[in-house]
């Protein structure tokens, strides 16, 4: 008897991480946790300006303002760092005005290096400023339409790559090189990434949460195929958005057997969401996990001052109490609420400070736990056909605009 299939039944943990262990050796992102970095701190000494542009979108920014809006209150860093990252010419012009363009240094970013959006608005800043080695970076594949730009300007360029995926690349030039303009430490970026990455692939902490929890996403995606991230500080809602488009990207997709796969990423920031999201999840459908992530110290002794307000001495218990113990308090009271329930999957990770080392260890988990869920779901994470035919779409419509 012949036969043939291509049933897809549920894989080990073991075929999942021999998978990534394979993969490991093309998929150029795993490494970026060991790679050095003395270039881009040479380079980064050279900087005189005071302001740092970074002038790209999606993975080009995402990544690098999640750790900037991370750090930035808690750092005296050298420089101030901004983004234009949208075609909306209301928020073009507003950072524009706010920006001195004789004293800032334009990052320009771009894997392909034709991404109209950021081409776009680098034919704008050229029109009010002359773009030029003295005040341009370039950051490209080496054989982009940008690099190639870079070298008829004689330009400074470093190299995104080939192997590492735009929404992967924060730990490679992209990220590393305009944070450590501003001054922050990419070596203890790069020790949080990894502290995470020896965790994995040595089978220690992080690779059973990571495959525990993959495991549960993909096990359940027909039940629970929305995933709430309820970041409870102002100071990840970077890491949010850079989450979302993380998990968007890289899990919606048709698998093998030719089946619509996905698992929707909501981010959403605590307290605030405690007066509008939180009564969806309470009292909706069953259909969404939540993972609450807390910070235990925000490097901040704010409190509460026992100041009497005539009417509200019932609410006297505020008094003296900090900032950050109020809004952990507001987590855990959270927490205690789905759990009480229990028919909401719910985990918690819980942050130990506000530094380089724990920000990246929770944005190279997240990769990795993309990239398993991947795995389990027999997709692949790293392309998006899904968006590359819109690309197609506008750039037939802009070549007919006459």
């Amino acid at each position: 008897m012949k036969y043939f299939s291509n049933f897809n039944p549920t894989l080990s943990d073991k075929n999942i991480f021999d998978q990534i262990v394979k993969e490991k050796e093309h998929i150029g992102y795993y490494n970026l946790a060991t790679q050095d970095t003395t270039l881009f701190k040479k380079y980064a000494k050279t900087i005189k300006q005071s302001n740092i542009v970074v002038i790209g979108i999606g993975g080009s920014t995402l990544g690098t303002y999640a750790i900037y809006k991370f750090l930035k209150h808690s750092k005296k860093l050298d420089k101030k760092l901004y983004f234009l990252e949208t075609t909306d010419p209301i928020d073009i012009k507003s950072k524009v005005e706010a920006i001195d363009l004789h004293d800032t240094l334009f990052v320009v970013i771009s894997k392909s290096g034709t991404t109209v959006e950021t081409v776009s608005i680098l034919k704008y800043i050229n029109s009010l400023i002359k773009c030029d080695k003295n005040n341009t970076l370039i950051i490209t594949e080496s054989d982009s339409k940008l690099n190639e730009y870079a070298k008829a300007n004689n330009m400074k360029c470093f190299e995104i790559p080939k192997n590492v995926g735009g929404r992967f690349s924060v730990f490679s030039a992209v990220g590393l090189v305009p944070l450590a303009i501003v001054g922050i430490d990419i070596d203890e970026l790069l020790h949080g990434a990894k502290d995470v990455y020896n965790s994995f692939f040595l089978k220690e902490e992080s690779y059973k949460r990571v495959l525990k929890k993959a495991r549960f996403f993909v096990e359940y995606k027909n039940s629970f195929n929305i995933n709430v991230v309820f970041s409870y500080s102002s100071r990840l809602e970077g890491f949010n958005k850079w989450y979302i488009q993380l998990w968007g990207e890289s899990l919606g997709k048709i698998d093998i057997n030719n089946s619509r796969q996905g698992l929707t990423p909501i981010g959403i920031i605590g307290p605030i969401d405690q007066h509008s999201f939180l009564q969806l999840i309470v009292e909706g459908k069953r259909d969404k996990t939540v993972t609450v992530i807390k910070i235990d110290d925000f490097d901040s002794d704010l409190i509460i001052p026992p100041i009497k307000l005539e009417g509200l001495s019932e609410l006297n218990y505020l008094d003296n109490i900090k900032f950050s113990s109020l809004i952990n308090k507001q987590a855990d009271a959270t927490i205690e609420s789905i759990n009480n329930l229990q028919d909401i999957p719910c985990d918690v990770i819980t942050i130990g400070g506000v530094s380089e080392r724990s920000c990246a260890g929770l944005m190279y988990e997240y990769e990795l736990l993309t990239s398993v869920c991947a795995k389990f779901m027999h997709i692949d994470a790293y392309d998006q056909p899904g968006v590359e035919a819109g690309k197609i779409i506008l750039k037939e419509k802009l070549e007919h605009k006459y």
